[in-house]
Parts: structure tokens; C-alpha cells; sequence
């Protein structure tokens, strides 16, 4: 096969490790992997008469592609719980998914792991990648979540149980726990996913379990990470030994340093969460879920800056695929989020979003920094990120895309394209239907639903008194 060179010239390059950007610096890949970095001649450093690309970065930022290692391509821009596990059939969905995932490299994300979703559906996206069937960035899948009737995807009435369509797995015992981790490790994860408490109100799995959860997956060569918002799970599954954490939200001092000491990677994927609160007008989003919220995210602002005062170390995660957060459009906000929510610099969000997500790719060494040697996934971006971070996630500004030694084309049109799951096909009427209504020119009638204000912040404070004793909770973020 005849190498391929590319030459990226001129630009300035960040390179996700924390080093001061390098002003005209040029970044020469051979095939798939950089093999200098600097200033480069063409006449000494590439073969006479080779293939050669090259690409003017002048004026512009190049930087390793971003790494999301929490993005659901099953969720299908889902707006309720129904929508994600229920009505789309396996089929259908995985078609959908599949178109969706082009939109998350078109992003700049070059990397990206599934840390749960519908069926084995993130294992033939990967698959499809890897042939080049489907067009999407590199990537990592867990299965569906191990959860308990306690934790996060067992949300449906026990009559109704957990459908075979749904993010969740039930494995309420030790036994249960053992047997779903070893039929997804024949399923062909690469990681298991552990759902606890949905708001972490209390730890829904026990120290033994997630123990237990840990060393067997790490047995079958699987990584393991978990939905823990509570300072319990936090502390558990440190101990444990999880590869990855996802969200942290609530967190005291003593399980941040055991968190700091571990370097276990963070991702707090608290864009959606921030979405809830900022654009609850335009999501039309309940009253009572904006409000637990907006608390959520109070104790979260807490917990992250006194987790980086102390050297927690974060990657970034998003949870694309909600409605709230499309795929292809938000992903680097969780780079401003983790600014704003801990109080770190652009420098070190940019490493949150690139060196620190390697080892949930299994590439470690490999990708999520610019140094020779390392594999070409790398984005141009037409302006600086240092100073303005907002610029990663601006539509138009990735300029250019290259993932392994090979610049992307998209679509035209691949902004516009928004692809959903099926939502409540069995529909019979969206309003109460009344004699005094259609008849005598009455009122709408009032449910639960259509309270007033007044009503609303006194069942709020209700709320609040019950998720302090355990009792309700609203479900936000998977």
C-alpha cells in the first residue's frame, strides 16, 4: 500500500498536554500516525513524488479531536424515559443511531464511548466503524446498565418490569450481577455499566457488589464505570477500583481526596443538567424537575471546585442523545461546563477533553494528544480556544476534521439533520374531553399536571421534604 502523507502547516498547535499553544508550528502524519511535530520540510522530511495533503492552519487552532466518553446513540434525541426504552423496535433504532453518529464526528469528536444503551446496539455501531460500513468516530460500548430496583433504569411499576428494550438490566442479586456481566462480555462490550441512585439521594449498590462488579469485569479484560451522583457510590466505587466515574454531584471532602489520590478519571457530564435549568422555556420542561434540578446543580458547583482544589482529575462526558443535548451539536460545552463548574482553565478543560479520555478508549498512549508517534486524530478549528473555549462547539468553526491520518467529509446538510426514536405511537388524545366542555363552552379541566403556581411551589416543598427522608425523587441523566 503507498503511505500517505498529510501536512498540516502553519497553525497554532495546542496539544491537549497542558504545554503553552505553539505559534506556526506545522504537524506531519504518515498515514495514521504524527511523525513530526515542528517545522517541517516537505523536500527532506516527505519522499519525492509521495501522496501528499496538505492543509494551511494559519491563523487557526489545531488540537487533538475531542474525546466524549458519555454519548448514548440509542437514546434518539429522547425527550422522555418512554422514548429511549420503549416503541422504536431494535431494528429501527439501530438504523437511526447509526445516522446519528456522523453528526458526533462532524463535531470534532473523533473518540467517543457509549457508556450504556438499548440491546448490543453500541457493539455493531462500533463494528460498522471499524469496516467501514457506518461513517462515526472511534468508539467504545457498554450494553445496557446492571441497575437494582433502587437504582437509575428501573423506572417502570414492578407490574410492568424492566422491557427488554430498555437501558437497564435488573440484577438485584450478586448472582444476577455475575451472570448479565459475563453474557455482555460474550456480547462484545467493552465496558460494564453500573447504574445507582438516580439523584443520589442513597447508594443503591453495596460496597461487596460494586467490588465484586469491578474485579470480575477486570478479569474479562472489560473496563467498568457508573452512574453515581452520592457521596456514597462515589466513595465505593473509588475503592473499588472503577476505571471512570460518571457525574460526582455530591461529594464531601474525605471521598474527594480518596477520589484526588485514585486519579480515576470524573466526568461530571453536567451539560444536560445545566440545559434542564438554562433553557427550560424553550424545552417546555416541568416546573418541579427545572427546581430539583437547579438544587442539583447548586451542590454540584460545590463538589466539583473542592474536587479540583484537591487534583481530581476530569474527562469530559455529555450525555448526548437527549433532546436537550443533540448529537453533533453541544459536545464541547462540557468543556465550558467543567470552566465553570470547577473553575479550571481552558488549557486543562482541553485536556479533559482529550488526554483524559484515552484510557476509556483503550488507547491510553495513543490518542488524545499531538506528539509523534501518537495516532492523527486532529481538528482545525478557526479560532482560539484558550481564550474562548466557545468556539469548539460554534457551528462552522471545526473547519476540519482527521481521524486516523484521514481528513472527513460530511454532508451539506449535516447540522439540520435531526433523527428520533418513535414516541407514543399509540396515541388516543391529548385533552379531556368533557360534556360541560363541548356542550356549555366550559373550561378546560384541571389535573395534576395544570396546577398553578402557588400549587406547584407547595408540592415542591413537599418534594423536598420526601427526597431528604429517600422517598421520590425526579429521574434526570442517565
Amino acid at each position: 500500500m503507498t503511505d500517505k502523507y498529510l501536512l498540516i502547516e502553519n497553525g497554532t498547535v495546542v496539544d491537549g498536554d497542558l504545554n503553552p499553544p505553539m505559534e506556526g508550528c506545522d504537524v506531519l502524519v504518515k498515514n495514521a500516525r504524527i511523525i513530526k511535530l515542528g517545522k517541517v520540510d516537505v523536500d527532506e522530511d516527505v519522499p519525492r513524488g509521495a501522496d501528499l495533503t496538505r492543509i494551511d492552519a494559519r491563523g487557526k487552532t489545531v488540537m487533538p479531536g475531542l474525546i466524549d466518553i458519555h454519548c448514548h446513540m440509542t437514546y434518539g434525541l429522547a425527550r422522555t424515559e418512554e422514548e429511549i426504552s420503549m416503541y422504536t423496535p431494535p431494528e429501527l433504532r439501530t438504523l437511526i443511531a447509526a445516522a446519528n453518529v456522523e453528526k458526533v464526528l462532524a463535531a470534532g469528536v473523533t473518540s467517543m464511548s457509549q457508556p450504556g444503551g438499548s440491546y448490543f446496539i453500541g457493539v455493531g455501531l462500533r463494528e460498522g466503524i471499524r469496516r467501514g460500513l457506518i461513517h462515526g468516530p472511534r468508539m467504545t460500548t457498554a450494553g445496557r446498565y446492571l441497575t437494582t430496583s433502587n437504582g437509575l433504569t428501573d423506572w417502570f411499576p414492578d407490574s410492568t418490569g424492566v422491557p427488554d428494550a430498555s437501558t437497564g438490566r435488573l440484577t438485584n442479586t450478586k448472582d444476577a450481577m455475575i451472570d448479565e456481566i459475563r453474557r455482555q462480555k460474550k456480547g462484545g462490550v467493552d465496558l460494564i455499566k453500573l447504574a445507582d441512585s438516580p439523584f443520589g439521594d442513597f447508594q443503591a449498590f453495596t460496597d461487596d457488589e460494586l467490588k465484586m462488579c469491578a474485579d470480575l469485569a477486570h478479569q474479562l479484560g472489560l473496563k467498568i464505570t457508573i452512574h453515581a451522583r452520592g457521596d456514597g457510590e462515589m466513595n465505593a466505587a473509588v475503592n473499588a477500583g472503577f476505571d471512570h466515574i460518571m457525574h460526582g454531584n455530591h461529594m464531601s471532602d474525605a471521598t474527594i481526596e480518596n477520589l484526588a489520590k485514585s486519579q480515576i478519571p470524573l466526568a461530571p457530564t453536567q451539560l444536560l443538567m445545566h440545559h434542564v435549568v438554562e433553557f427550560a422555556e424553550e424545552s417546555r420542561a416541568r416546573h418541579g424537575i427545572v427546581e430539583a434540578t437547579k438544587r442539583m446543580n447548586e451542590a454540584t458547583m460545590s463538589s466539583l471546585h473542592r474536587a479540583y482544589d484537591a487534583g481530581v482529575k476530569f474527562a469530559m462526558g455529555t450525555d448526548s442523545g437527549f433532546a436537550l443535548v443533540p448529537y453533533g451539536q453541544w459536545h464541547a460545552r462540557e468543556l465550558e461546563m467543567l470552566m465553570m463548574y470547577t473553575g479550571m482553565s481552558s488549557l486543562e478543560a482541553i485536556q479533559a477533553g482529550t488526554k483524559h479520555g484515552a484510557n476509556a478508549m483503550g488507547l491510553p498512549n495513543d490518542v488524545g494528544v499531538l506528539a509523534e508517534g501518537k495516532l492523527a486524530d486532529i481538528i482545525v478549528v478557526d479560532g482560539d480556544p484558550v481564550k474562548d473555549i466557545r468556539v469548539l462547539y460554534q457551528p462552522g468553526k471545526v473547519e476540519t476534521v482527521v481521524l486516523n491520518g484521514e481528513v472527513q467529509t460530511f454532508p451539506d446538510d449535516i447540522r439540520s439533520r435531526f433523527i428520533r426514536n418513535d414516541y407514543l405511537p399509540h396515541e388516543y388524545g391529548w385533552e379531556l374531553i368533557t360534556y360541560e366542555r363541548v356542550y356549555e363552552g366550559g373550561e378546560i379541566p384541571k389535573t395534576q399536571l395544570d396546577w398553578t403556581g402557588e400549587q406547584r411551589a407547595d408540592t415542591l416543598n413537599d418534594l423536598r421534604k420526601y427526597e431528604k427522608q429517600g422517598i421520590v425523587g425526579e429521574p434526570i441523566g442517565e
